[in-house]
């Protein structure tokens, strides 16, 4: 546990050091006030609600989540710095789990700064707050799941770039998959589509309805995610 909060406590400072979180997490806020507030005008709506906020949400995290991980271990591999790490006392589960939360206290970092969004609208009218709470917490788990993709095609590669769009590839087709439901599949396939969809799952929490099986399906993808990148990284030292 010492391991882990160590490079938890290096990856999150990282962020800061390299000037990534500077560059990203205004850029994010920015991407999701214009969305919200702008298009289309938010006060010609003359509705107290982050309904909208919500519906951005999925594809919003799903574009940045990937800029916040593409460098966690790609980059490591890159700079040959993972073969240091990997001659310390550290496990590769370590590794992965503290560069995972690393990222992950980063998002929920640009996270909270979002709530200036909600109560901004609070105090232009009677905002439900409890539609907003589990709003947030299918956001978070949602941007876990992204973000755990993200761990893993950083893990897959030295290049940063290309763990990018990798990462960025997979999180917009999880999020688009519910889709193909207008191709008229047939019910099996339909059915198999909307429960790996991340939209579909994220918004029945937004809705406010906090469903188990909502909830288990991203800890089990941010978990097996997460198994996959330990994986690799037990296979790279197997390599060398």
């Amino acid at each position: 546990m010492n391991n882990i909060v160590t490079l938890f406590k290096r990856e999150y400072a990282g962020y800061f050091n390299a000037s990534i979180a500077f560059i990203v997490v205004p850029v994010f806020l920015l991407v999701f006030g214009i969305f919200f507030f702008f298009i289309p005008d938010f006060f010609s709506v003359n509705q107290a609600s982050l309904r909208r906020f919500f519906s951005i949400a999925p594809i919003v995290t799903a574009i940045f989540a990937p800029a916040m991980t593409m460098r966690l271990l790609a980059e490591e591999r890159r700079s040959g710095t993972i073969e240091l790490l990997s001659t310390m006392p550290l496990q590769e589960h370590e590794i992965v789990l503290g560069k995972f939360l690393g990222a992950m206290a980063l998002m929920i970092s640009a996270l909270v700064l979002t709530l200036g969004y909600a109560f901004t609208v609070s105090a232009l009218g009677d905002l439900d707050w409890g539609p907003v709470f589990g709003g947030y917490v299918g956001l978070v788990l949602m941007a876990g799941a992204y973000l755990a993709i993200g761990t893993l095609t950083s893990s897959l590669t030295r290049n940063q770039i290309v763990a990018f769009f990798v990462a960025l590839f997979i999180n917009i087709c999880l999020f688009l998959i519910d889709a193909v439901n207008f191709l008229y599949l047939p019910a099996p396939l339909a059915g198999i589509a909307r429960a790996l969809s991340f939209n579909q799952h994220f918004q029945n929490i937004a809705r406010g309805v906090l469903d188990f099986r909502d909830i288990f399906f991203y800890l089990s993808v941010i978990t097996g995610a997460l198994y996959l990148s330990v994986h690799s990284l037990r296979m790279q030292r197997f390599a060398q």
